[in-house]
């Protein structure tokens, strides 16, 4: 099934890295665009189950896999942002010829935060940002103060790359890639700020058994930070991936937000 994903995707270039990406024509009669950013650590491949069912609603509907994922280069070493992964979401808007039209985003978990950066650009008319008609989000922490949902932790020490059965070369790769953690801390204020002033149709879509953003505490906060956004909160058993957990659950709830406004 995974390489059947590959091969029926394309790449571009952006800046020298091969960018994997799938691109499907859908429904005759809708002019609409749904783009979908993946989370961590996986790939555009999250989308398999509700590809089909995105096609029978959208004309067009595209995901890529971020630079350091799934099908696309790896560079190493590397200094891994969420501010290039928006930018290359805007070259593969600018490389098909959609930088004129209207997209509607779809995001999961990091992806949420590249959306919340893409977000902050199409508000601030910065040049290239992609015109934004709506964004959803999917269990995604990155969205509103982690440390108000989580007591604090003592960390005695991280654990090393052998205790944690990896090559130096694979750990320093992780690592790089996990810097975005800190990103999200460090530049709360503008991804934050991009939600909670935006005036897109914003919408969560919420797995409650998620232990990355704890229920009901996560749900509270995320309304009362955001409270112009509307929520779906899906069956009591569904966790982190809720796209691939509950596909069918996940498609009805983002297609009743989407024919909502």
């Amino acid at each position: 099934a995974l390489l059947s994903w590959k091969s029926s995707g394309s790449y571009f270039t952006y800046r020298e890295q091969n960018i994997f990406y799938r691109d499907s024509t859908g429904a005759v009669g809708s002019s609409d665009i749904i783009l979908l950013l993946h989370g961590f650590p996986t790939s555009s491949y999250d989308w398999c189950k509700i590809w089909e069912g995105l096609t029978q609603r959208f004309h067009r509907v595209i995901a890529l896999d971020f630079v350091g994922f799934g099908f696309s280069d790896k560079p190493r070493p590397h200094r891994y942002s969420i501010f290039e992964q928006a930018s290359i979401v805007e070259g593969l808007v600018r490389h098909l010829g959609l930088h004129h039209q209207r997209i509607n985003l779809l995001s999961h978990d990091y992806g949420d935060t590249v959306a919340q950066e893409l977000l902050h650009r199409y508000e601030h008319n910065k040049t290239g940002s992609i015109l934004i008609n709506s964004l959803c989000l999917s269990n995604g922490a990155g969205h509103i103060p982690a440390s108000q949902l989580l007591a604090p932790r003592r960390v005695e020490s991280s654990p090393t790359s052998r205790e944690l059965g990896l090559s130096v070369e694979t750990a320093e790769f992780l690592f790089s890639i996990l810097q975005y953690i800190n990103q999200r801390k460090k530049h709360r204020e503008r991804w934050v700020g991009a939600l909670m002033s935006t005036s897109v149709p914003l919408h969560l879509i919420y797995g409650p058994l998620d232990p990355v953003n704890p229920h009901p505490e996560f749900l509270q906060l995320y309304k009362k930070v955001l409270p112009m956004s509307t929520v779906s909160v899906l069956d009591d058993h569904i966790s982190h991936y809720p796209q691939l957990e509950d596909p069918t659950g996940f498609l009805n709830a983002y297609l009743n937000f989407i024919n909502s406004f």
